[in-house]
């Protein structure tokens, strides 16, 4: 059993992480690392294994050759009750917002803490606190059918928060919001990355999100991480891959 060591100046760490499902390989030898306070974004077009790298870092995957570290800790060398309770490190919020329909916006964000078995009082005092920080203050009665796009994906952030995680994960925040909602939300991700002083990690394939959040991009295509940088350099990139990608047309159409 691998011992669960304290934080380190790297909060994540994977490298050399090769993962394949049958014949198909989708990771090939990823190495990327996310320091203490900052906002790493991940992109990448469908299906190059941006929500696979995302599972390995929470453990939901194991890698077939390399390491996962998060806070110095081999995660995929954890045990089943080791990687439980290494989890509340993290806070997850899932595309869509992944939110229980039957429970009121108040109990989703609940939900985490009563499994904890914490008191009714101090359940209460987060959830009120955490709808606050995401602008939901009055919204802890209404189901999640009564809310917005914009709105669901925020009662998911308030959720993802409330254990108050180190570490901030964000699986494709904005997708099918419309521009005005998507700025809403990544101007809350910057702030609860700000207020927590949470290290982020965010997979998406928005862009004008990823420039907004990011300190600092990394691309991943065919398995690989092929670019590692700052959003100013990225956007000097001469590949014609990252090329590509940022600009949504083939280097050939642009001549």
């Amino acid at each position: 059993m691998s011992d669960i060591s304290e934080p380190a100046g790297q909060v994540i760490r994977l490298q050399g992480v090769h993962k394949a499902f049958g014949a198909k390989s989708v990771l090939r030898g990823v190495d990327l690392a996310v320091h203490e306070g900052e906002s790493v974004v991940v992109i990448g077009g469908s299906g190059t294994g941006k929500s696979v790298l995302l599972k390995h870092v929470i453990g939901l995957l194991k890698p077939d050759s390399g390491r996962v570290e998060v806070d110095g800790t081999a995660i995929h060398e954890l045990g089943y009750r080791d990687i439980a309770r290494f989890r509340r490190r993290f806070g997850m919020a899932f595309q869509e917002g992944a939110l229980f329909d039957s429970m009121t916006v108040a109990d989703n964000v609940a939900f985490p803490l009563r499994r904890r078995g914490l008191p009714k009082n101090e359940v209460a005092e987060r959830v009120a606190d955490c709808l606050g920080r995401v602008g939901l203050e009055d919204s802890g009665d209404k189901l999640p059918s009564e809310l917005s796009g914009g709105m669901r994906r925020r009662v998911g952030f308030a959720r993802a928060i409330a254990h108050r995680p180190r570490i901030l994960l964000f699986d494709e925040p904005t997708t099918g919001l419309d521009p005005v909602t998507k700025g809403t939300i990544d101007d809350l991700i910057v702030e609860l990355k700000q207020s927590l002083r949470s290290t982020t990690l965010t997979i998406t394939h928005d862009m004008p999100s990823v420039f907004r959040i990011a300190d600092r991009v990394a691309m991943l295509y065919g398995g690989e991480i092929i670019i590692d940088a700052p959003p100013e350099d990225l956007r000097r990139s001469t590949d014609p891959r990252v090329r590509e990608f940022l600009r949504g047309v083939p280097e050939e159409k642009e001549q």
